[in-house]
Protein backbone atom coordinates (compact mmCIF):
# COMPACT_ATOMS: atom_id res chain seq x y z
CA UNK A 1 0.00 0.00 0.00
CA UNK A 2 1.14 3.38 -0.56
CA UNK A 3 2.81 5.35 2.43
CA UNK A 4 0.87 7.77 4.68
CA UNK A 5 0.37 9.50 8.03
CA UNK A 6 -1.19 7.86 10.90
CA UNK A 7 -2.95 9.91 13.08
CA UNK A 8 -4.83 8.73 16.54
CA UNK A 9 -6.73 11.70 17.88
CA UNK A 10 -8.21 11.15 21.37
CA UNK A 11 -10.99 14.32 20.81
CA UNK A 12 -13.52 14.37 17.66
CA UNK A 13 -12.18 18.24 17.70
CA UNK A 14 -8.81 16.80 17.38
CA UNK A 15 -9.66 14.28 14.57
CA UNK A 16 -11.86 16.88 12.72
CA UNK A 17 -8.48 19.69 12.29
CA UNK A 18 -6.53 16.27 10.64
CA UNK A 19 -9.45 15.71 8.12
CA UNK A 20 -9.36 17.13 4.82
CA UNK A 21 -11.80 19.26 2.57
CA UNK A 22 -11.19 17.04 -0.14
CA UNK A 23 -11.79 13.33 -0.42
CA UNK A 24 -8.90 11.33 -0.83
CA UNK A 25 -6.58 13.33 1.38
CA UNK A 26 -7.45 11.76 4.70
CA UNK A 27 -9.23 8.72 5.44
CA UNK A 28 -11.44 7.53 8.52
CA UNK A 29 -10.11 4.22 10.43
CA UNK A 30 -12.64 2.59 11.99
CA UNK A 31 -12.46 -1.16 12.70
CA UNK A 32 -10.49 -1.23 9.86
CA UNK A 33 -12.01 -4.49 7.96
CA UNK A 34 -13.06 -2.65 4.73
CA UNK A 35 -10.54 0.27 4.71
CA UNK A 36 -7.34 -2.01 4.91
CA UNK A 37 -8.83 -3.66 1.83
CA UNK A 38 -9.27 -0.82 0.08
CA UNK A 39 -5.01 0.22 1.10
CA UNK A 40 -4.46 -2.73 -0.42
CA UNK A 41 -5.53 -2.53 -3.28
CA UNK A 42 -4.68 1.22 -4.14
CA UNK A 43 -8.25 1.91 -4.41
CA UNK A 44 -7.80 4.43 -1.99
CA UNK A 45 -4.59 6.20 -1.53
CA UNK A 46 -4.89 8.93 1.37
CA UNK A 47 -1.73 10.98 2.68
CA UNK A 48 -3.13 10.82 6.47
CA UNK A 49 -5.45 7.80 8.13
CA UNK A 50 -7.21 9.35 11.18
CA UNK A 51 -7.87 6.81 13.72
CA UNK A 52 -10.62 6.54 15.60
CA UNK A 53 -10.32 3.92 17.95
CA UNK A 54 -9.17 6.50 20.76
CA UNK A 55 -12.07 8.82 20.83
CA UNK A 56 -14.27 7.48 23.67
CA UNK A 57 -17.37 9.70 22.91
CA UNK A 58 -17.73 7.93 19.68
CA UNK A 59 -18.26 4.21 22.18
CA UNK A 60 -21.28 3.27 24.00
CA UNK A 61 -24.99 1.99 24.06
CA UNK A 62 -27.12 3.88 25.87
CA UNK A 63 -31.10 4.28 25.98
CA UNK A 64 -32.82 7.42 26.42
CA UNK A 65 -36.30 9.18 25.64
CA UNK A 66 -35.57 9.23 22.06
CA UNK A 67 -34.51 6.28 21.66
CA UNK A 68 -31.68 3.80 20.86
CA UNK A 69 -28.46 5.89 20.56
CA UNK A 70 -25.47 3.39 19.33
CA UNK A 71 -21.83 4.98 19.17
CA UNK A 72 -20.47 4.76 15.82
CA UNK A 73 -17.42 3.09 17.51
CA UNK A 74 -19.64 0.36 19.22
CA UNK A 75 -18.92 -3.00 17.36
CA UNK A 76 -20.88 -5.73 16.15
CA UNK A 77 -20.08 -7.99 19.27
CA UNK A 78 -20.76 -5.22 21.43
CA UNK A 79 -24.41 -4.63 19.77
CA UNK A 80 -25.38 -8.50 19.91
CA UNK A 81 -24.17 -8.40 23.70
CA UNK A 82 -26.63 -5.10 24.52
CA UNK A 83 -29.68 -6.26 26.42
CA UNK A 84 -31.74 -3.76 25.08
CA UNK A 85 -30.62 -4.49 21.58
CA UNK A 86 -31.37 -8.23 22.12
CA UNK A 87 -34.45 -7.49 23.81
CA UNK A 88 -35.94 -4.55 21.89
CA UNK A 89 -34.54 -4.58 18.43
CA UNK A 90 -34.61 -7.79 16.91
CA UNK A 91 -34.37 -6.73 13.59
CA UNK A 92 -30.89 -5.23 14.29
CA UNK A 93 -30.03 -8.33 16.21
CA UNK A 94 -30.49 -10.57 13.49
CA UNK A 95 -28.78 -7.98 10.57
CA UNK A 96 -25.51 -8.11 12.44
CA UNK A 97 -25.50 -12.15 13.49
CA UNK A 98 -25.82 -12.60 9.92
CA UNK A 99 -22.21 -11.31 9.16
CA UNK A 100 -20.89 -14.48 10.30
CA UNK A 101 -17.11 -14.18 10.78
CA UNK A 102 -16.16 -14.05 14.99
CA UNK A 103 -13.12 -11.58 13.62
CA UNK A 104 -15.70 -9.01 11.89
CA UNK A 105 -18.03 -8.95 14.67
CA UNK A 106 -15.32 -8.00 17.21
CA UNK A 107 -13.36 -5.14 14.87
CA UNK A 108 -16.08 -4.47 12.64
CA UNK A 109 -18.02 -0.93 13.95
CA UNK A 110 -21.56 0.47 13.24
CA UNK A 111 -20.24 3.33 11.89
CA UNK A 112 -17.79 1.47 9.21
CA UNK A 113 -20.87 -1.15 8.65
CA UNK A 114 -22.77 1.87 7.13
CA UNK A 115 -19.85 3.74 5.63
CA UNK A 116 -18.27 0.77 3.35
CA UNK A 117 -17.94 0.76 -0.16
CA UNK A 118 -19.68 -1.55 -2.39
CA UNK A 119 -18.33 -4.95 -2.87
CA UNK A 120 -18.46 -4.35 -6.61
CA UNK A 121 -15.97 -5.92 -8.06
CA UNK A 122 -15.41 -3.35 -11.06
CA UNK A 123 -15.29 -1.13 -8.58
CA UNK A 124 -12.75 -2.98 -6.61
CA UNK A 125 -10.84 -3.65 -9.57
CA UNK A 126 -10.28 -0.11 -10.57
CA UNK A 127 -12.98 0.57 -12.71
CA UNK A 128 -14.65 3.20 -10.42
CA UNK A 129 -18.00 3.60 -8.77
CA UNK A 130 -19.86 3.33 -11.60
CA UNK A 131 -18.20 0.76 -13.58
CA UNK A 132 -16.58 2.19 -16.28
CA UNK A 133 -13.64 1.74 -19.04
CA UNK A 134 -10.97 4.41 -19.62
CA UNK A 135 -13.18 5.15 -22.77
CA UNK A 136 -16.45 5.95 -20.32
CA UNK A 137 -17.92 2.70 -21.57
CA UNK A 138 -20.31 1.33 -18.94
CA UNK A 139 -19.12 -1.85 -18.22
CA UNK A 140 -21.84 -3.75 -15.92
CA UNK A 141 -24.62 -4.19 -17.96
CA UNK A 142 -23.17 -6.10 -20.61
CA UNK A 143 -20.85 -8.00 -18.28
CA UNK A 144 -20.66 -10.00 -15.17
CA UNK A 145 -23.65 -8.51 -13.28
CA UNK A 146 -25.41 -10.87 -11.55
CA UNK A 147 -24.49 -9.65 -8.08
CA UNK A 148 -25.87 -6.51 -9.04
CA UNK A 149 -28.62 -4.36 -8.39
CA UNK A 150 -32.34 -5.24 -9.40
CA UNK A 151 -33.94 -1.71 -8.26
CA UNK A 152 -32.93 1.81 -8.56
CA UNK A 153 -30.31 0.69 -11.70
CA UNK A 154 -32.21 2.79 -14.01
CA UNK A 155 -29.41 5.45 -14.14
CA UNK A 156 -25.49 4.86 -14.26
CA UNK A 157 -25.02 2.93 -10.65
CA UNK A 158 -25.40 -0.23 -11.00
CA UNK A 159 -23.84 -1.46 -7.43
CA UNK A 160 -25.38 -3.07 -4.24
CA UNK A 161 -24.96 -1.33 -1.22
CA UNK A 162 -23.06 -3.45 0.78
CA UNK A 163 -24.73 -2.36 4.89
CA UNK A 164 -25.57 -5.07 6.71
CA UNK A 165 -26.74 -2.52 9.36
CA UNK A 166 -28.91 -0.04 7.15
CA UNK A 167 -31.66 -1.95 5.97
CA UNK A 168 -32.63 -2.91 9.66
CA UNK A 169 -32.05 0.80 10.42
CA UNK A 170 -34.12 2.35 8.05
CA UNK A 171 -37.36 0.02 8.59
CA UNK A 172 -36.94 1.53 11.65
CA UNK A 173 -36.52 5.35 10.98
CA UNK A 174 -33.45 5.71 12.37
CA UNK A 175 -31.32 8.70 12.10
CA UNK A 176 -27.24 9.17 11.57
CA UNK A 177 -25.23 12.09 13.46
CA UNK A 178 -22.69 13.59 11.08
CA UNK A 179 -20.37 15.84 12.70
CA UNK A 180 -17.62 18.50 11.97
CA UNK A 181 -15.52 21.33 12.68
CA UNK A 182 -18.67 23.43 11.81
CA UNK A 183 -21.20 21.54 14.03
CA UNK A 184 -23.47 18.76 13.89
CA UNK A 185 -26.39 17.81 11.42
CA UNK A 186 -28.93 14.86 11.98
CA UNK A 187 -29.95 12.90 8.68
CA UNK A 188 -32.77 10.02 8.41
CA UNK A 189 -31.10 6.91 7.25
CA UNK A 190 -32.90 6.88 4.00
CA UNK A 191 -31.35 10.16 2.75
CA UNK A 192 -27.91 9.42 4.25
CA UNK A 193 -27.47 6.49 1.76
CA UNK A 194 -27.15 8.00 -1.82
CA UNK A 195 -27.79 6.44 -5.57
CA UNK A 196 -24.47 8.52 -7.34
CA UNK A 197 -25.70 9.81 -10.57
CA UNK A 198 -22.54 10.58 -11.61
CA UNK A 199 -18.52 9.72 -11.08
CA UNK A 200 -18.12 12.29 -8.86
CA UNK A 201 -20.96 11.55 -6.02
CA UNK A 202 -20.54 8.56 -3.00
CA UNK A 203 -22.58 6.61 -2.23
CA UNK A 204 -23.47 8.01 1.23
CA UNK A 205 -24.32 11.72 2.35
CA UNK A 206 -21.03 12.35 3.83
CA UNK A 207 -18.12 14.96 3.32
CA UNK A 208 -14.69 14.49 3.79
CA UNK A 209 -14.09 16.63 6.74
CA UNK A 210 -16.98 14.75 8.79
CA UNK A 211 -17.28 11.95 11.20
CA UNK A 212 -20.16 9.78 11.88
CA UNK A 213 -20.46 9.98 15.54
CA UNK A 214 -23.64 7.88 16.67
CA UNK A 215 -26.91 5.81 15.39
CA UNK A 216 -30.13 7.14 16.72
CA UNK A 217 -32.99 4.54 16.54
CA UNK A 218 -36.47 5.68 18.01
CA UNK A 219 -38.30 3.96 21.08
CA UNK A 220 -39.18 0.28 19.78
CA UNK A 221 -42.57 1.38 21.37
CA UNK A 222 -44.10 -2.47 20.40
CA UNK A 223 -42.89 -2.91 16.56
CA UNK A 224 -42.48 -5.66 15.51
CA UNK A 225 -39.60 -6.43 13.54
CA UNK A 226 -36.93 -8.87 11.52
CA UNK A 227 -34.47 -8.95 9.33
CA UNK A 228 -34.30 -12.49 6.95
CA UNK A 229 -31.28 -12.70 4.61
CA UNK A 230 -30.78 -14.85 1.58
CA UNK A 231 -26.78 -16.22 1.25
CA UNK A 232 -25.26 -18.52 -0.65
CA UNK A 233 -22.86 -19.86 2.03
CA UNK A 234 -24.04 -19.35 5.82
CA UNK A 235 -20.24 -18.82 6.22
CA UNK A 236 -18.58 -15.57 5.31
CA UNK A 237 -20.50 -13.80 3.01
CA UNK A 238 -22.65 -11.03 1.72
CA UNK A 239 -26.16 -11.75 1.03
CA UNK A 240 -27.82 -12.20 -2.37
CA UNK A 241 -31.29 -10.44 -1.00
CA UNK A 242 -32.12 -8.86 2.20
CA UNK A 243 -35.35 -7.51 3.84
CA UNK A 244 -36.06 -5.82 7.24
CA UNK A 245 -39.46 -4.88 8.46
CA UNK A 246 -41.23 -3.08 10.99
CA UNK A 247 -44.58 -3.44 11.76
CA UNK A 248 -47.01 -1.21 13.86
CA UNK A 249 -49.89 -4.11 14.26
CA UNK A 250 -53.78 -4.13 15.96
CA UNK A 251 -54.19 -7.82 16.79
CA UNK A 252 -53.42 -9.82 13.56
CA UNK A 253 -54.00 -6.48 11.52
CA UNK A 254 -51.08 -4.77 10.10
CA UNK A 255 -51.63 -0.66 10.90
CA UNK A 256 -48.48 0.38 8.94
CA UNK A 257 -45.56 -1.53 7.77
CA UNK A 258 -41.96 -0.25 6.74
CA UNK A 259 -40.24 -2.95 4.14
CA UNK A 260 -36.53 -2.39 3.09
CA UNK A 261 -34.85 -4.70 0.49
CA UNK A 262 -30.84 -4.88 0.86
CA UNK A 263 -27.99 -5.96 -1.15
CA UNK A 264 -30.33 -5.33 -4.32
CA UNK A 265 -30.23 -1.70 -4.94
CA UNK A 266 -27.32 1.33 -4.80
CA UNK A 267 -29.01 2.11 -1.46
CA UNK A 268 -31.37 0.53 1.03
CA UNK A 269 -34.60 0.60 -0.98
CA UNK A 270 -37.65 0.82 1.05
CA UNK A 271 -40.78 -0.09 -1.00
CA UNK A 272 -43.77 1.67 -0.83
CA UNK A 273 -45.67 -0.71 -2.37
CA UNK A 274 -45.42 -3.64 -0.05
CA UNK A 275 -46.29 -1.17 2.96
CA UNK A 276 -49.53 -0.86 1.17
CA UNK A 277 -49.79 -4.03 0.12
CA UNK A 278 -50.18 -4.66 3.86
CA UNK A 279 -51.67 -1.81 5.70
CA UNK A 280 -55.04 -2.98 7.06
CA UNK A 281 -54.52 -6.38 6.47
CA UNK A 282 -54.70 -9.59 8.33
CA UNK A 283 -50.72 -10.78 8.07
CA UNK A 284 -50.64 -14.25 7.09
CA UNK A 285 -48.90 -16.23 4.16
CA UNK A 286 -50.77 -15.29 1.82
CA UNK A 287 -50.88 -11.14 2.72
CA UNK A 288 -46.99 -11.71 3.19
CA UNK A 289 -46.98 -13.11 -0.35
CA UNK A 290 -48.77 -10.60 -1.93
CA UNK A 291 -46.28 -8.30 -0.43
CA UNK A 292 -43.29 -9.75 -1.90
CA UNK A 293 -44.97 -9.59 -5.04
CA UNK A 294 -45.62 -6.03 -4.55
CA UNK A 295 -42.22 -5.43 -3.71
CA UNK A 296 -40.43 -6.52 -6.59
CA UNK A 297 -43.07 -5.58 -9.52
CA UNK A 298 -41.20 -2.87 -10.57
CA UNK A 299 -37.56 -4.80 -10.61
CA UNK A 300 -35.38 -4.48 -13.77
CA UNK A 301 -32.98 -6.93 -13.34
CA UNK A 302 -29.92 -7.17 -15.61
CA UNK A 303 -28.87 -9.97 -17.96
CA UNK A 304 -27.35 -12.63 -15.50
CA UNK A 305 -29.18 -11.68 -12.18
CA UNK A 306 -33.20 -12.41 -12.44
CA UNK A 307 -32.97 -15.12 -10.08
CA UNK A 308 -32.68 -12.09 -7.29
CA UNK A 309 -35.78 -11.26 -8.02
CA UNK A 310 -37.19 -14.40 -6.37
CA UNK A 311 -34.66 -14.85 -3.52
CA UNK A 312 -35.47 -11.05 -2.83
CA UNK A 313 -39.33 -12.03 -2.59
CA UNK A 314 -38.46 -15.02 -0.75
CA UNK A 315 -36.93 -12.39 1.80
CA UNK A 316 -39.35 -10.22 2.27
CA UNK A 317 -42.22 -12.85 2.81
CA UNK A 318 -40.11 -14.37 5.64
CA UNK A 319 -39.30 -11.21 7.67
CA UNK A 320 -42.94 -10.52 7.47
CA UNK A 321 -43.55 -13.82 8.92
CA UNK A 322 -41.27 -13.91 11.04
CA UNK A 323 -42.12 -10.45 12.77
CA UNK A 324 -45.08 -11.54 14.11
CA UNK A 325 -43.48 -14.93 15.24
CA UNK A 326 -44.76 -17.06 12.12
CA UNK A 327 -43.34 -20.28 9.77
CA UNK A 328 -40.59 -19.20 7.61
CA UNK A 329 -41.40 -22.31 5.14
Amino acid sequence: MQAFEYANPKTLQEAFGLLSEKWGEADVLAGGTDLLSLLKSYLHTPKRVVSLSGIKELRGIRTAADGLHIGAMVTLEELLDHPAVRKDYPALVQAARGVASPQIQARGTVGGDLCQRPRCWYFRNGYGLLGRDAAGRELVPGGENRYHAILGNRGPAKFVSASSLGPPLQALGAKVVLASAAGKRTVDMEAFFVTPADATTREVDLKPNEILTEVVAPPAGGARTATYEVRQREALDWPLATASVALRMSGETVESARVVLGHVAPAPWTSAEAARALAGRRLDEATAGAAAEAALAAATPLSQNHYKVQLAKVAVKRALLAAVGGATS
